[in-house]
């Protein structure tokens, strides 16, 4: 259901665009909406074509939804006909869409791993040439350049006087990359969809986005996906559009012990984790049971969480918490937690999700992006 969910705000040019591409871009962010319900979704775009005009005598939502079907963004039930679903396709897509929403200012850079400082056999040539050293692969020696060092270093008068040496030899520098591995986690806590605010949309744009940036930018790396309401579980990348808010309290110290246990696993050099909430923690599990308070701050949740964050700090697993909303109140916890952990903020209002400030503690520097 989308109870809840207004689209008055949504204001169409002068003059709409017509066709397929105009109501595939309102169809995308409605099956977000909707946690991957393509009926729910099609009724809302109906809705909107009545209200807006979106579609005309030469192309209407027939049309629309037989081509979403023709390029394979959504499937129809074999059982039940009318009944659709989006296909892998269409789950891609709304990654890379939110990818480009909120991170789309990013320059582009080709596929690899993490930069580190270090030199040293690596799967990525630079552009640098340097002598030759015990240790250096075969691959790694430059040919061309090293012939020519001989030739102006011992001359060249006869076919038999060439004399090629290790000083003569040039290698061409390899850039040492390392792997990380990554955890993300998300908040599916009531608050979510409280206060007549949909907060859980625009946390699986952050969610998605980050996904598909560690995918595309960094194919190497391990990346898992956790939520977290009560209590914690691990997901597939690809159920993050199908994602809902349950009837839960916030439990940030099961989601932060998943994590760090799946880290531990991971042989990676560097690991990190990644977390999207709205801001306090509110439950702890006890036993069989649940310790609970969602009125403020509780000081027994929040202790334990901070003893969290600074665990993860020790064992270096930096934090970067993607906080969806902008609430002063909210934020307090977000602001300490990260201190603790010394890592990094990123705040956002749940308008405009690519206007985002970021806050790294560890270095004492904020900026908007």
């Amino acid at each position: 259901m989308a109870v809840g969910f207004r689209f008055r705000d949504f204001v169409p040019e002068d003059q709409p665009e017509k066709g397929f591409e105009s109501l595939f871009k309102l169809f995308m962010q409605l099956v977000t909406i909707t946690s991957g319900d393509v009926g729910e979704a099609l009724q809302w775009l109906n809705e909107l074509d009545k209200q807006y005009g979106l579609t005309d005598d030469q192309y209407g939502m027939g049309n629309f939804i037989d081509d979403l079907k023709k390029k394979g963004y959504i499937d129809e039930n074999e059982q039940e006909k009318g009944e659709f679903k989006i296909t892998p396709k269409t789950e891609q897509g709304i990654r890379k869409s939110a990818l480009e929403e909120i991170f789309g200012k990013l320059k582009k850079s080709s596929t690899g791993n993490h930069r580190t400082p270090h030199t040293g056999q690596g799967d990525e040539q630079s552009t640098d040439l340097r002598e030759f050293r015990f240790g250096d692969s075969l691959e790694q020696i430059q040919m061309s350049e090293s012939i020519r060092n001989a030739q102006l270093n011992h001359g060249l008068s006869g076919d038999d006087d060439f004399m090629l040496t290790e000083g003569d030899l040039e290698v061409r520098e390899n850039e040492h990359k390392s792997q990380t591995s990554t955890v993300l986690m998300i908040d599916i806590s009531h608050s979510m969809i409280l206060y007549g605010e949909d907060r859980i949309t625009p946390a699986k744009k952050v969610a998605m986005a980050l996904a598909e940036l560690v995918k595309q930018k960094y194919p190497k790396d391990f990346l898992d996906v956790i939520v977290f309401g009560n209590d914690a579980w691990q997901i597939e990348v690809k159920d993050l559009p199908y994602l809902q808010v349950g009837p839960y309290h916030t439990n940030t110290v099961a989601g932060l012990e998943l994590a760090m246990d799946l880290l531990r696993k991971r042989k990676t050099p560097n690991k990190q984790i990644f977390m999207i909430t709205d801001g306090k923690p509110t439950c702890l599990k006890e036993g069989n049971g649940y310790y609970k308070n969602a009125f403020g701050l509780d000081r027994k949740v929040v202790n334990k969480t901070l003893n969290l964050a600074a665990a993860a700090r020790r064992i270096k697993i930096p934090i970067t918490t993607f906080m969806i909303t902008s609430d002063p109140y909210l934020q307090k916890f977000v602001e300490e937690f990260t201190e603790v952990n010394q890592g990094k903020a990123y705040y956002s209002g749940l308008k405009g999700l690519g206007h985002l400030v970021f806050e790294d503690y560890k270095k004492n520097r904020r900026k908007t992006l």
